[in-house]
C-alpha cells in the first residue's frame, strides 16, 4: 500500500488497531496526531492540517466516548464534540480532495427497541435509548454526512457500525470503563486478593456480543479497499452504513465464565439481581458485512486471553 493514510483517533483502541493492521499490509505512509497537535473541534485548524499535507484516504475514528455515567453526565460535551470532529474531518477532507473515508460509529445509533438481530435498515424506525441520544445523535450525523458528499460531490465516503469491541488498549478504569474490561479487571484482583467470590451485577441472562479489536481493525480496512461496484451492490445509496460484529451472541452469564477460565479465578460467581439488567439483548445482523467478503475469525476465548496477556503486561500503567 503506497498511499498516504490518516489515522483519526490513533491513540485509541480503535485507530490503534487500525495502524497495526495497515502496517502488518505494507502502508508505510500513515500520518497521525495527538489531540494536542491537532484539535479536532478546531475547523481552522483541521482545515490547516488538511491543506498542508497529502492524504490518499482517512479512517475517522476520532471520538468522545464514555459509558453510561459519562453519558448521562456530559450530554452536551458527547453530541458537540462528535459532531463537531466528524463535520470538520468530513468536509476538509472532501476540500483538501480526499477520495476515500472510513466514518467509525456505534451500534447505539438503531433504536432501544430495535428488533433483534439489528439490521442496517432499522436506522431512524424508533426511539433511541435516552442515557446515550446525544452520542447517537452524532454518529447518525456522521452516517449522513458521508451520505451526503457522496451524492452532491462524487466522494466514497463509507461508514461501519462496530458492536461491543474489546482488546489491547482498552479502557480498564475501575468505574468507567464496558463490561469486558471492568470484568477482567474485578476477576483478576479476586484472584490476586484470594477472593472467594466475584459479584456480578444483574441476572446474568442479558445477551450480549463482543467483537476483538483486531477483527474489527481488519473489517475496516476490507470495508474501504472494496471496489466501488461490490460496494454499492451491497448498500444503498441513502443507507450505505455497514454493521461489524461476529453475528453470535452470549449471555452476561457465560462470560462471566469464560473469564473466571482465562483470569485462572477458581472461586464462586454471584449474580446480584437486585442491580439492573439492561436491555436484554443486543445483536448485529451483519449479513451485509458477510455478503462483502469478511467474516469475524477472533473467538471470544481467544480474544480474552490475549486481551488478558496485554493486561498483565500493562497493569502498572492502568492503575489509575
Amino acid at each position: 500500500m503506497n498511499q498516504s493514510i490518516y489515522v483519526a483517533g490513533h491513540r485509541g483502541m480503535v485507530g490503534s488497531a487500525i495502524i497495526r493492521q495497515l502496517k502488518k499490509q505494507g502502508c508505510q505512509n500513515i500520518i497521525t496526531r495527538t489531540s494536542s497537535e491537532l484539535d479536532l473541534t478546531n475547523q481552522a485548524a483541521v482545515q490547516d492540517f488538511f491543506s498542508s499535507q497529502s492524504i490518499d484516504a482517512v479512517f475517522l475514528a476520532a471520538a468522545k466516548v464514555g459509558g453510561i455515567h459519562a453519558n448521562n453526565e456530559f450530554p452536551a460535551e458527547f453530541i458537540y464534540q462528535n459532531l463537531m470532529i466528524e463535520a470538520n474531518i468530513i468536509h476538509q477532507a472532501w476540500h483538501a480532495g480526499v477520495k476515500k473515508l472510513l466514518f467509525l460509529g456505534s451500534s447505539c445509533i438503531y433504536p432501544k427497541l430495535a428488533e433483534q438481530p439489528m439490521q442496517e435498515k432499522a436506522l431512524l424506525t424508533g426511539v433511541l435509548e435516552p442515557t446515550n441520544e446525544p452520542y447517537a445523535l452524532a454518529k447518525i450525523a456522521g452516517i449522513k454526512l458521508c451520505e451526503s458528499y457522496n451524492r452532491q460531490y462524487g466522494t466514497d465516503y463509507r461508514s461501519v457500525m462496530p458492536t461491543n469491541l474489546y482488546g489491547e488498549n482498552d479502557n480498564f478504569h475501575p468505574e468507567n470503563s464496558h463490561v469486558i474490561p471492568a470484568m477482567m479487571r474485578r476477576f483478576h484482583e479476586a484472584k490476586q486478593s484470594g477472593a472467594n467470590e466475584v459479584v456480578v451485577w444483574g441476572t446474568g441472562t442479558p445477551m450480549r456480543e463482543f467483537l476483538h479489536v483486531d477483527d474489527m481493525a481488519t473489517a475496516c480496512v476490507h470495508v474501504i479497499q472494496l471496489d466501488n461496484e461490490t460496494y454499492e451492490a451491497n448498500t444503498q445509496t441513502m443507507l450505505s452504513h455497514i454493521n461489524v460484529g461476529t453475528g453470535i451472541d452470549c449471555t452476561i452469564r457465560e462470560l462471566a465464565e469464560t473469564m473466571a477460565r482465562v483470569t485462572g479465578f477458581a472461586g464462586e460467581i454471584v449474580f446480584d439481581s437486585t442491580k439492573p439488567d439492561g436491555t436484554p439483548r443486543k445483536l448485529m445482523d451483519v449479513s451485509r458485512l458477510k455478503a462483502l467478503g469478511w467474516e469475524a475469525k477472533i473467538s471470544l476465548e481467544k480474544g480474552l486471553k490475549s486481551t488478558y496477556q496485554w493486561f498483565i503486561e500493562n497493569e502498572d500503567g492502568l492503575r489509575k
